[in-house]
């Protein structure tokens, strides 16, 4: 156990604390390998970088720190088991059950909806966007940052690893964040 936290550990993410990319891969690979019934679920902030721009990244590390936290406290509050990790940025990972992966993702949804407000100056909310010039130098409008979470279930169709998830998760973020507003989705399509 010590090694496996000291392994953990060395990799976590210096800006939320959670373990970073060698410690999701071992955790959904230790679930593949016990037939284990999981999801593993993709969170990525919306509007993030134009946030980031805006306010500065002192601002935007606190965003992060700020979701992690909800993160970590929904997931073990509602899974003993769950995994909670940090890929970088504002991209994390979840794992827990399959039957529970919609619940959990329902709840980081309403608590991050109800605290990101506070990271915003009140104009700004009132407006409902910020404006941050794009690379051509114009200005574009950003809403208010939002959260999306891509939920792939081990379910009906098994995995062996990680790595064939990542393709399908890749469109499935994607798809996820076309949608207005905080949301979640769950692959139902079968493996490529």
């Amino acid at each position: 156990m010590l090694c496996y936290r000291s392994q953990r550990d060395i990799g976590a993410n210096p800006s939320s604390g959670l373990p970073g990319a060698a410690a999701i891969e071992a955790d959904v690979d230790r679930r593949v390998k016990t037939s284990e019934d999981f999801a593993v679920c993709y969170v990525d902030l919306d509007n993030f970088k134009a946030y980031n721009d805006y306010y500065g990244y002192i601002y935007g590390d606190k965003v992060i720190r700020m979701t992690a936290t909800i993160i970590r406290d929904t997931v073990l509050d509602l899974v003993q088991d769950g995994f909670i990790g940090h890929i970088g940025g504002d991209d994390f990972v979840f794992n827990v059950p399959s039957l529970k992966s919609v619940l959990v993702s329902e709840s980081i949804i309403d608590t991050f909806d109800k605290m990101i407000v506070a990271k915003y100056n009140d104009s700004d909310i009132k407006r409902g966007f910020i404006e941050v010039a794009n690379r051509a130098g114009y200005a574009e409008r950003f809403p208010i940052m939002t959260i999306s979470i891509a939920i792939f279930p081990n379910r009906k169709v098994r995995f062996t690893h990680l790595g064939e998830i990542s393709h399908m998760m890749a469109d499935l973020k994607k798809y996820t964040k076309s949608y207005p507003g905080s949301n979640y989705r769950v692959e139902r399509r079968a493996k490529y």
